[in-house]
């Protein structure tokens, strides 16, 4: 009989074995969100940022239908460079699984399968959000609707600016998601820092995210996710009009092109990588490697405090 069970890396299995920090990683930015080859040293760069901040890094991916947390280099290399990796989110895996795929999680499945280790931070870049035009044609990502029923915090550069980022406030709000901005009181936009929208709560260090884990565990009351919003420097974001000038005719490619559904974002990002010759992909990597740095960071704060705790 085929074993479907999670399987976890050496190092991340001995470092939840031991309780200390880890932080996991989605593969959906190697396979298919940035260019190759570019795609895995970003990935190499992003396990080093969070080793450098005192924590262990797992890169979650599926290697021929084998669910694996904590990718080798190996397996990293064979989600980097293979054709046919598919994108898979927390309603592919188990198919993915039984036809023996090769797959890159998306937020929400990562999200997912982290929360089912025993990973409680996450890093990514942007989450996926309400799409527009979801009036009209109901696209929403899922990892909305995951976040709203997965313990684990999410460290992102809010979400990706090609979305309704109103909208998905609002939807985040409904689904009872908090949302802290870190050392802001503005939503970021992802390839902007700020995209226009306020936001309720502030924290200004990893220790600070630590206790609001720590007083959610304690209490008892809502067991979903949690979005630490790290926005990019002013000085390091897209240039906002290049920005608006190039999502105008992303969009506009979209509808001539009959883009539509998970084809959406690798699509847009794609366009605004030629677009912008390479700015935003330089852009994009700032962004991940400044969230897998405070992931790592708020990973020791929560480690170390449960060990203060205990």
């Amino acid at each position: 009989m085929t074993n479907f069970h999670i399987s976890h890396g050496a190092e991340v299995a001995a470092a939840l074995r031991d309780g200390r920090p880890v932080v996991a990683l989605e593969s959906t930015i190697v396979s298919h969100g940035l260019p190759r080859p570019d795609n895995l040293r970003v990935a190499r760069e992003i396990e080093q940022a969070v080793r450098a901040a005192g924590a262990v890094p797992a890169t979650i991916g599926m290697v021929a239908g084998r669910l694996v947390v904590g990718l080798d280099d190996e397996e990293l290399t064979r989600l980097a460079t293979a054709d046919g990796v598919a994108k898979l989110s927390v309603r592919d895996l188990a198919v993915a699984a039984a036809t023996g795929a090769d797959g890159a999680t998306t937020v929400a499945a990562t999200s997912a399968v982290a929360a089912a280790a025993g990973i409680g931070v996450f890093a990514t870049g942007g989450l996926g959000g309400v799409h527009r035009e979801a009036a009209q044609t109901f696209d929403e990502s899922a990892d909305l609707v995951t976040l709203a029923r997965t313990p684990i915090a999410v460290v992102c550069a809010g979400v990706k600016s090609i979305l309704d980022v109103g909208a998905t406030l609002e939807r985040l709000e409904t689904l009872g998601v908090a949302v802290l901005g870190y050392r802001t009181r503005r939503f970021p936009g992802f390839y902007l820092t700020d995209a226009g929208f306020d936001l309720d709560w502030s924290v200004d260090s990893p220790e600070q995210v630590a206790d609001v884990l720590a007083a959610r565990e304690q209490q008892g009351v809502h067991d979903g996710g949690l979005i630490v919003a790290n926005p990019l420097p002013v000085d390091e974001q897209l240039d906002p009009a290049l920005h608006d000038r190039t999502l105008a005719e992303g969009l506009a490619r979209l509808e001539r092109d009959g883009v539509t559904g998970k084809a959406v974002t690798p699509f847009l990002l794609a366009h605004f990588h030629s677009a912008t010759e390479g700015a935003s992909l330089a852009v994009n990597v700032r962004i991940i490697l400044r969230n897998a740095d405070l992931a790592a960071r708020v990973a020791v704060a929560t480690a170390r405090r449960r060990a203060v705790a205990a």
